[in-house]
């Protein structure tokens, strides 16, 4: 088998850490598909908990705080404009009535089963936001309120104007706001349904476009490689644009296997995401990756992965939609799980004041351990101007255990980096030191 993706760099430095595997870069190279069979690569670092007095290690210059600590499952941070977070305390749903659980048979489901059983990720959804204020600014969250709850697994926020939009599972919905609000007890009115059932990929997320006109929404596939055929996968593997004033909503780039973060890129105000590709093709393919997504674009997903490379398990072959294929701008490298993508600004120090942090989650189709990290993508011009460097480590331990996984980032109110863990169960807050 190939090297790990880490191999070379030392989880516990205190430094950044520049990462050069195989799979990064925008034009990385590719080995051949190395077929794993009927039982897929079957490896996850065993949830743990943190050790006591225990934090993520960050470089040189920075420090590390729990934001807040217990928390059922976070998964997503939102920060509000007076400086209070949102966390979405979220998991998988359960099969909708009828609804068929693609991890339920065959080998595949037992694999999966045991997958997320080791990863600590096989407990009920909390269905909740939780808000959290830090009114001091020493890094802890004094206030801690249940701001919302009995929500379907909820993932993605966002504040236009008075409204907050929220993406659920199964459907965009909004509430009102006030600034300062703790809790909401108003019931959520629906802005739009969104394609789920059954949920292999179950998260959803959410972005305004600047002028607060419209949502862009992810939704992932059904399945790895449309496994339940391409009626299971309608609307999905996309991003939509939803138009706020009228609720209609259109495909705006498709053939995104599973693309989560969103971000807009400050110089070129385009739209980013990251996207988790295909599995079972061996240790280094496919890579995960950061792309600008443009509208009306295909990106490959089931037939073809990283622009025209086809993939030859997916039955019956699509000449004609592999010839649409465009590559991404951005590999990550294979099976690191990349969910949040937050740009960075000019509060953070000069070298990661320009580009894009991304929490990685962490492989579990791969012989060798990768991500469960968040790295930096240095940008320039309003592309990727460098390797990935790491910028929070430390979660796994020596002997292969994740005392957390990295989702969701966010910028807070002063310019940190706020990263949701959902195995440690914590909102860890990075600010410099100096």
């Amino acid at each position: 088998m190939l090297a790990a993706l880490l191999a070379g760099c030392s989880i516990a430095g205190v430094g950044a850490q520049q990462l050069t595997p195989p799979g990064v870069g925008p034009n990385p190279s590719l080995p051949p598909p190395d077929k794993n069979g009927l039982i897929p690569t079957v490896n996850i670092a065993p949830a743990d908990q943190w050790p006591q007095g225990t934090v993520p290690v960050a470089p040189a210059g920075f420090k590390v705080t729990a934001l807040a600590s217990g928390l059922d499952h976070p998964r997503w941070v939102y920060t509000l404009p007076n400086g209070d977070v949102l966390v979405a305390e979220s998991n998988k749903p359960q099969p909708e009535d009828g609804a068929k659980n693609v991890h339920a048979d065959g080998l595949r489901g037992k694999a999966m089963g045991m997958v997320m059983k080791r990863a600590g990720a096989g407990t009920p959804s909390a269905n909740r936001i939780t808000l959290l204020r830090d009114a001091d600014g020493d890094g802890v969250a004094e206030t801690r309120a249940v701001f919302m709850k009995d929500l379907v697994s909820p993932f993605g926020m966002a504040l236009v104007g008075n409204q907050l939009y929220i993406a659920n599972a199964n459907a965009i919905v909004k509430v009102p706001y006030e600034t300062g609000q703790t809790s909401i007890a108003s019931t959520p009115t629906k802005v739009t349904d969104l394609p789920a059932g059954a949920n292999h990929h179950w998260t959803k997320n959410i972005i305004a476009s600047a002028d607060g006109s419209k949502l862009y929404a992810t939704v992932g596939s059904n399945s790895n490689i449309g496994d339940n055929g391409m009626e299971a996968e309608q609307g999905r593997a996309a991003i939509w644009e939803v138009d706020l004033a009228t609720g209609t909503k259109r495909l705006f780039a498709t053939g995104l296997r599973n693309p989560n973060g969103l971000g807009w890129e400050p110089q070129s105000k385009a739209l980013w995401t990251v996207v988790n590709e295909r599995d079972e093709l061996g240790n280094d393919l496919v890579p995960d990756y950061l792309t600008s997504v443009k509208d009306g674009a295909f990106y490959g997903w089931p037939w073809s992965y990283w622009g025209q490379h086809v993939d030859s398990r997916v039955k019956p072959p699509n000449p004609e939609m592999v010839a649409k294929a465009i590559a991404p701008d951005f590999g990550l490298g294979a099976h690191v799980a990349p969910l949040g993508l937050a740009f960075s600004d000019a509060r953070m120090p000069a070298q990661y004041a320009s580009g894009a942090f991304i929490g990685q989650h962490g492989s579990w189709n791969r012989k060798e351990l990768t991500g469960y990290n968040v790295v930096f993508v240095p940008f320039a011009g309003g592309q990727p101007s460098g390797p990935p460097v790491q910028f929070l480590g430390g979660f796994l331990s020596k002997d292969g255990k994740a005392y957390g996984r990295p989702v969701g980032v966010a910028l807070d109110a002063k310019g940190a980096l706020l990263v949701a863990d959902d195995v440690g169960n914590a909102i860890w807050r990075v600010v410099r030191s100096e």
